[in-house]
């Protein structure tokens, strides 16, 4: 289906006991589009994340990735079809060194991960793909490094990589420039920014300047529910969204 949507979300629920994190989302995103997702703390954005990739269940709706519905699969699967993401918390190897954590990213996806009697070092061309996604994201030069010394900065951009080494069609940043300085926070987006244009790029970001640098289109959650969806302009000049998120005025 050449025509399908890179994801739609159809009616979405997650319900915690009496809470309701997300309700009734609905959401259309076209291949190779830059959409930001934002809102307050405790809208729903990271619940809505989990539940595309797989990480949570859904008490009720749909999820359709480039066409396939991927509702009931496990995120192995989705990741299969082409969905990578980051989190809010660094999620890295921290003992082993910059290389060999994305040699685990790279051969994820790979038919050799399931071959135990012939050493990954005998795989030269997941070594060259290791090395040229760090090279995309400003590491070449880290690749000895263990990773637990690396700069909070640069352990984000490792996060980046690794999640660029599956080859993703979609990927999904939580927060990516979380905890960085102004100057990392620059570097980060520069970075996001020189991403092949045709990965379809979903982005949580409480920082505007990034959101807006980086995307086309805004949706905004509260309490579980898109209040607001458009361009940049659309959003920045809505009266809700600047009460609830944007600070007024």
């Amino acid at each position: 289906m050449t025509s399908a949507s890179a994801l739609t979300v159809t009616a979405l629920c997650k319900v915690f006991g009496g809470l309701k994190a997300v309700d009734s989302v609905a959401l259309s995103v076209e291949p190779g589009e830059r959409r930001a997702l934002i809102g307050p703390n405790g809208a729903g954005k990271t619940t809505l994340f989990n539940l595309i990739s797989g990480d949570l269940p859904p008490t009720s709706g749909r999820i359709t990735l480039f066409g396939r519905d991927v509702t009931h699969l496990p995120p192995h699967r989705r990741a299969a079809l082409g969905i990578a993401r980051t989190y809010q918390i660094t999620n890295l190897f921290p003992s082993l060194t910059v290389l060999e954590n994305l040699l685990l990213a790279v051969q994820a996806l790979e038919r050799t991960k399931l071959v135990l009697l012939r050493p990954v070092t005998s795989y030269a061309h997941l070594y060259a793909r290791a090395r040229a996604t760090l090279e995309s994201v400003g590491l070449g030069d880290k690749e000895a490094e263990v990773v637990k010394n690396l700069s909070h900065g640069e352990q984000r951009q490792m996060e980046i990589a690794m999640a660029l080494a599956g080859r993703p069609r979609l990927l999904l940043l939580d927060e990516p420039a979380a905890g960085l300085s102004p100057a990392e926070s620059r570097m980060m987006t520069e970075l996001l920014k020189r991403l092949n244009s045709g990965i379809t790029l979903i982005v949580i970001e409480h920082d505007m300047d990034v959101a807006f640098a980086l995307t086309d289109r805004v949706t905004v959650l509260h309490n579980g529910c898109v209040v607001a969806d458009g361009s940049r302009d659309e959003v920045k000049a809505s009266p809700l969204v600047r009460e609830i998120y944007l600070g007024g005025a």
